[in-house]
């Protein structure tokens, strides 16, 4: 018997988020590579660069799921206090670590850049922490508990989804399919809501569209069994012949 899906929650933390200034693109990534690797994604939430609310939000999210995801705030300035403020959450002292400063010399030596007081912060790292590798630009983030600590800029974070998925242990991916109806949502509600209560186990959604002045709806189910999967997709196209 399959274990029960670990579950997850994403915390983006930045004022530019909330601000508009930036599109955040590091959610919507991450999601799918859980969705992937078998992890239940289950919430997100957005949050300022303030010391006492990323400390309550951390604390919140890692004691209601498996595995906290944190982007943002561990640059070198003085912003960046993303690292500080989980370190608190978890009740970890913090300095500078001596392997991640280490990393940090040797890229900007390869750089020819000078390892400053602001570029030093980012060897700030939690005692009894765990370093995520950044292939990027080399500053990491760092896995204390279930919370993985990573930056906000997309490229560097997308690097460090990469190699810290792997040390993780998921559950049976989910599967999904997708069909595509001319008609609108109202429609198509009744029989839908009558197949998904046959198929209890799996997920279905309805998503319209307009597409050229036409309605449409695109209906999805979700699983984590292909045999069930399969045949919710076929009493939904002997429900609606037409789709697509």
């Amino acid at each position: 018997m399959s274990q029960p899906a670990p579950t997850a929650a994403i915390l983006i933390i930045g004022d530019e988020i909330l601000s508009g200034r930036t599109r955040d693109a590091n959610m919507h990534h991450l999601a799918g590579k859980l969705t992937e690797k078998g992890i239940r994604l289950r919430e997100v939430r957005v949050i300022p660069d303030e010391h006492a609310t990323i400390v309550a939000t951390v604390r919140a999210l890692a004691a209601a799921h498996d595995h906290l995801f944190t982007s943002g705030g561990i640059g070198p300035t003085h912003d960046d206090i993303t690292a500080d403020a989980v370190a608190e959450a978890m009740g970890a002292p913090i300095e500078v670590r001596e392997d991640a400063r280490a990393l940090l010399a040797a890229h900007y030596a390869k750089t020819g850049s000078t390892l400053n007081e602001a570029r030093l912060r980012m060897a700030r790292i939690p005692e009894g922490a765990t370093l995520i590798d950044n292939p990027v630009s080399a500053a990491p983030g760092f896995t204390l508990g279930n919370v993985h600590v990573m930056a906000g800029v997309p490229s560097v974070f997308q690097a460090m989804v990469e190699g810290l998925l792997p040390r993780l242990t998921g559950g049976d991916p989910v599967l999904s399919e997708t069909l595509r109806l001319s008609r609108p949502e109202g429609d198509v509600a009744a029989d839908l809501g009558r197949i998904a209560g046959s198929f209890d186990d799996l997920s279905f959604g309805s998503y319209p569209f307009i597409r050229d002045g036409v309605y449409g709806t695109h209906l999805v189910v979700r699983g984590t069994d292909a045999a069930r999967l399969a045949a919710a997709v076929a009493a939904l196209r002997t429900a609606f012949p037409d789709a697509a």
